[in-house]
């Protein structure tokens, strides 16, 4: 067997980390969008159990984007750079909504018990839940165009906004917040034990599977003018119909344990989908393009302890269970049962 260059085993690992990120964290991302949509009768019991969900986890879910991070600015520098420069606006705002993000969840959490202030870090948890995505698709998208040239002397617009503000980099944006929200979806189906909640889920699940499907046909459809390199990769290489066939039949089995309430066999596939995905995006590219359960009740559980993130039936990825050690990640003192309080 031939030895692999490194550069190509570092790419595959800063794949393999932005895949993760995007299965955990997105899971999370996820569920900030179900919390700004939640409606019906049961909204503030939708929000509880998302809470619930996301409470111990959250940020020990950012360590694969800052392992991400640390290995292309350490082991690819001159990508680093451009990247940082040609995408300065976008990875900044990413990081702002990031950063919102998690200020919100903890100050909706532990700020004051008025309705006005939880409704205030609500708005912005879940806004940011609803933005961020988008931008890290759009990055994604920019990445695979193959078009992030240098930014010409004096000329703001063509180096630093139409590399990314193209049709194909939002295509990929809507359908990284739709990816975002399926899995959110059906992880949050295991997250009660109340099966009317559980069943609230099934439905956006669906629903989100389906617009999953129509943004990645709406990128397809773009690809040819705004990423030829990955449009040829994924129609005419020897590989290809393998991948569309194999991804295409785990997604229909994931909707059909959705349609049938098989969660846990659900989430599994869901899981093996995205990653097929992803690598399999990051591999075209060569640059790669929750927690605690919530009882249904409408009732916070105190003193829930952190602990892995799982994708279901117990199984759990290695590195989270040492992230979730992190300080951060643990329940503020003094205050039991506030961290998972969520108020309509």
């Amino acid at each position: 067997m031939p030895d692999l260059p490194l550069a190509d085993v570092l790419a595959a690992i800063l794949a393999l980390s932005l895949a993760a990120y995007v299965l955990f964290g997105g899971a999370d991302f996820g569920g900030g969008v179900w919390d700004l949509l939640a409606s019906g009768p049961r909204k503030a019991r939708q929000r509880e159990v998302i809470a619930h969900a996301i409470a111990p986890i959250w940020e020990a879910n950012h360590v694969w984007l800052i392992l991400a991070i640390v290995l292309a600015f350490t082991c690819f520098p001159e990508v680093f750079a451009r990247l940082g420069t040609v995408l300065h606006i976008p990875l900044s705002l990413m990081l702002i909504g990031i950063v919102l993000r998690g200020s919100a969840f903890i100050f909706r959490s532990y700020d004051t018990e008025e309705l006005k202030a939880q409704r205030r870090w609500g708005r912005v948890f879940a806004i940011a839940s609803l933005a961020t995505p988008v931008l890290l698709g759009v990055c994604i998208g920019a990445v695979a165009s193959g078009r992030l040239v240098p930014p010409a002397d004096g000329d703001f617009v063509t180096g630093f906004v139409e590399p990314w503000l193209t049709p194909f980099a939002l295509a990929i944006g809507l359908m990284t917040l739709t990816i975002f929200a399926f899995l959110a979806a059906v992880f949050l189906t295991l997250e009660t034990h109340d099966p009317e909640l559980a069943d609230d889920f099934r439905r956006r699940g669906l629903i989100a599977g389906v617009a999953v499907f129509v943004a990645a046909f709406a990128a397809l459809a773009l690809a040819p003018h705004g990423a030829p390199l990955v449009q040829r990769a994924l129609v005419s290489s020897t590989w290809a119909m393998p991948f569309h066939l194999v991804t295409g039949a785990v997604a229909v089995a994931v909707l059909a344990a959705l349609w049938f309430r098989k969660y846990r066999l659900d989430r599994r596939r869901d899981a093996s989908s995205l990653y097929r995905g992803r690598v399999g995006a990051g591999t075209v590219s060569l640059y790669p393009s929750p927690g605690s359960h919530g009882n249904g009740s409408g009732r916070a559980r105190p003193h829930a302890a952190p602990r892995p993130h799982c994708a279901g039936g117990g199984r759990c990825d290695p590195a989270p269970v040492a992230a979730v050690s992190f300080p951060g990640v643990q329940e503020l003192p003094g205050r039991p049962g506030r961290a998972w309080r969520v108020r309509r």
